[in-house]
């Protein structure tokens, strides 16, 4: 089943559960494949692919948004976020553990070659299209970095 239409499954159930947190969030995701899908250069066509990084983005902002509502004493708005950001969350692939991520950076490095922190961009450029969805960027800078120091 493709990304795409387990969204509108699930949009369907959470509408029959009256679950209106997830109903909305789930709109949210619709929404944004559309724009997708009607973009100027596009050709009509979003794949899953496409759709985790839609999701990825709405994430983050979900988080981010919690963090400053926190920061402002503001919790009630932060539990929405992060309700949302559960959601979201369903749709992501399973984020890789500490060790797998320093196996599959160590992979990456080796396989281009790079020979301390100057080829950071080289591996980042390969890390990020192949580890696409299953880190955070943040966490993928800051371990290849490390990585490329030691």
């Amino acid at each position: 089943m493709k990304l795409t239409e387990q969204i509108d499954a699930d949009l369907k159930a959470a509408m029959l559960a009256r679950d209106e947190v997830r109903k909305l969030t789930i709109r949210g995701i619709k929404k944004d494949i559309i724009e997708a899908r009607t973009a100027p250069g596009s050709n009509g066509e979003v794949s899953d692919a496409d759709v985790l990084k839609i999701v990825a983005r709405m994430l983050k902002q979900r988080k981010d948004s919690a963090a400053i509502y926190i920061e402002q004493g503001r919790p009630d708005l932060a539990e929405n976020e992060l309700a949302e950001a559960g959601v979201l969350e369903e749709y992501m692939p399973k984020q890789l553990s500490e060790e797998e991520l320093v196996a599959a950076i160590k992979a990456i490095i080796a396989q281009t070659g790079a020979q301390g922190p100057k080829d950071m961009g080289k591996v980042m450029g390969v890390a990020t299209k192949q580890l696409a969805g299953k880190v955070e960027g943040k966490v993928l800078s800051q371990a290849v970095k490390q990585l490329l120091n030691a």
